[in-house]
């Protein structure tokens, strides 16, 4: 299995182009952070994903999780691998400055997060729900509850979870019949939870269940459920631990993929919790949690599939076979001289940079809709942000599966073989599109309240800002321009066409291309911002003396610029079709005979 080797140059790139490093370093919240110190940063986050998490990776997929005598123990290399993330640091990127966090910019976390999910993903998903459950607890939590549990979340000596599903609620969270029963000054939390991503583990010395539950007089639906902390071990005055709670593992799931992540089955008898927030207003806590989880989980699907194609990729250059097409050889060449496989990492290429580009764009919106001095720049960061989420999440996953099966393909049948290890980036990016809200159910939210809701405005702002982009490519690359602005055309139209099928009451007709709205925007925005590469890459070549990276990595950025609008870009034809013209055929057929 090849070693990973971190995207630092593309990353240092990608966070100055798109990521806008130099407005998010601007942000009082920043106020202590420079460029050369976020270079540095990146490439001591490269080498460890590039070592320590990475070397894990195989061991923990092909030993797995195991519930044994109620414990989940995990594979042996992932103790010392979590013990040094933590040491050094990298658990507090993004933790609470006032609870012993380091507090980064999203932008600079979100740009390590790739790294370690590249590197691990099993092992990885352990420290993004502890920040996810930190994100929460801070936001919402009282004072009190914050000085217990976040200072020994920030440095992983304590873990989080999200505790949602049920067995008869899945997405449907209006459907939780978990109780609390008020006891004292906490409550007592029963009920069961499914797909629990590490519920239960020894690599921390607690774990801090984020909990939904209805109290006894809460009213039915999603404004009855209210959040509550509910720790492995309670909390004694002094901060030490104390007794077990009323709570267990009962099972672990088999799954396809992400072998070393144990996803477990949750019940909670009668189990300690303590409210987050207000009663009632359990799921827009949750919110947090889960805006913060999705932003991650389309960094997954990206960086699992980065990962795929560097293994692709060194393997072709390796394997020889068959005489290249053209007769240029006399003998047989490395299977990455043949034009189809060339093709094929170079797709992957040119969709993973996109795919960077706009993650960064997006965590660059978080960041600036949380500290940005300005409200209105703040608001509309904000409203920005909120419209990316489902398109980072879905488009990025998407893609993940898509990608990885092209790197898996690159290996011929010694893909399909478990040693050569392209098959498990296969199995382990499949969860993406599917936990943290299915694509289905992020391209509905995406119709709805992300495009219809606020008729169109967020999209239209995008469009409005690619059409600028666009004039300046223009007059360098006419033959980019004409592509980039038949794209954004075509997003018009089907703007137009969600909004209408919602003013003329028929939401299910949109609801039939949603998910292909959704990909038509993504691929359309992330053309938008390689169009902004291009242009970056343009003025670099114009000093290059003075140029931060060797005059060929802006010259090929340019030419993978160019792969994306040759042959990523023109799946927005096929989208546009499905989204106005598909929901016909789609509605027209009995669900009785499909």
């Amino acid at each position: 299995m090849s070693n990973y080797q971190a995207p630092i140059d593309d990353l240092r790139f990608a966070l100055r182009v798109h990521g806008m490093l130099d407005e998010v370093l601007a942000l009082p919240d920043a106020a202590e952070l420079d460029g050369d110190t976020v270079d540095a940063i990146l490439e001591e986050a490269g080498k460890f994903a590039s070592a320590e998490w990475a070397e894990s990776n195989i061991k923990g997929d092909k030993n797995g999780a195991k519930l044994v005598n109620g414990k989940v123990l995990s594979d042996a290399s992932y103790e010392p691998a979590y013990r040094e993330f933590c040491e050094a640091g990298w658990i507090s990127l993004r933790a609470p400055v006032d609870f012993g966090g380091q507090g980064l910019p999203a932008t600079v976390a979100a740009a390590c997060e790739e790294l370690w999910y590249a590197g691990n993903l099993s092992l990885s998903l352990l420290p993004m729900l502890t920040g996810g459950a930190m994100a929460a607890i801070n936001t919402h939590a009282s004072e009190e509850l914050k000085n217990i549990y976040l200072p020994k979340m920030c440095d992983g000596t304590w873990s989080g979870t999200m505790n949602l599903t049920e067995p008869q609620a899945g997405t449907d969270l209006a459907q939780v019949a978990s109780k609390a029963v008020p006891k004292g000054d906490a409550y007592a939390i029963s009920g069961q939870k499914i797909f629990i991503t590490w519920g239960e583990h020894e690599l921390t010395e607690n774990i801090i269940h984020l909990v939904l539950a209805r109290l006894p007089d809460a009213p039915a639906g999603v404004k009855g459920i209210s959040l509550f902390i509910v720790p492995k071990f309670l909390v004694n005055a002094d901060g030490s631990l104390g007794e077990r709670n009323s709570l267990q593992c009962v099972s672990i799931e088999h799954k396809l993929g992400i072998h070393g992540s144990p996803t477990c089955v949750m019940q909670f008898d009668g189990a300690e919790g303590y409210l987050v927030g207000e009663a009632g207003k359990g799921l827009m806590a949750m919110f947090t949690m889960m805006n913060h989880a999705r932003l991650g989980v389309g960094i997954e699907g990206h960086a699992v599939a980065d990962r795929a194609f560097q293994h692709a990729r060194a393997y072709t250059h390796e394997r020889v076979q068959s005489r290249d097409i053209g007769g240029k050889s006399p003998v047989p060449v490395a299977i990455i001289e043949h034009p189809d496989v060339r093709r094929m990492l170079l797709v992957q290429k040119a969709t993973l940079e996109a795919q960077r580009a706009l993650y960064l764009m997006t965590a660059a919106m978080l960041d600036k809709a949380e500290s940005h001095p300005n409200p209105e720049e703040a608001q509309r960061a904000q409203a920005v942000l909120e419209f990316m989420i489902p398109i980072i999440k879905g488009f990025c996953t998407e893609n993940g599966n898509t990608l990885t099966n092209i790197a898996l393909q690159c290996f011929g049948g010694m893909g399909f073989i478990e040693e050569t290890g392209a098959a498990q980036f296969v199995r382990d990016v499949r969860i993406t599109g599917i936990y943290e809200g299915t694509n289905g159910v992020q391209a509905l939210d995406f119709i709805g309240r992300k495009t219809a809701a606020n008729g169109g405005a967020v999209a239209a702002a995008l469009q409005a800002e690619a059409l600028r982009i666009n004039e300046k490519l223009r007059a360098i690359a006419p033959e980019l321009a004409d592509k980039l602005a038949h794209a954004l055309a075509l997003a018009e139209q089907s703007v137009r066409y969600v909004l209408q099928s919602f003013a003329e009451k028929n939401p299910e007709r949109a609801a039939a291309g949603s998910l292909p709205y959704l990909m038509q925007m993504g691929t359309t925005l992330g053309a938008a911002q390689m169009a902004q590469a291009y242009l970056a890459a343009q003025d670099a070549l114009a000093d290059v003396a003075n140029a931060p990276l060797p005059e060929h990595f802006y010259r090929n950025k340019q030419a993978t610029v160019k792969v994306y609008f040759d042959y990523v870009l023109p799946q927005v034809e096929m989208y546009a079709r499905q989204v106005a013209g598909g929901a016909d055929s789609i509605l027209a057929i009995d669900v009785a005979d499909i």
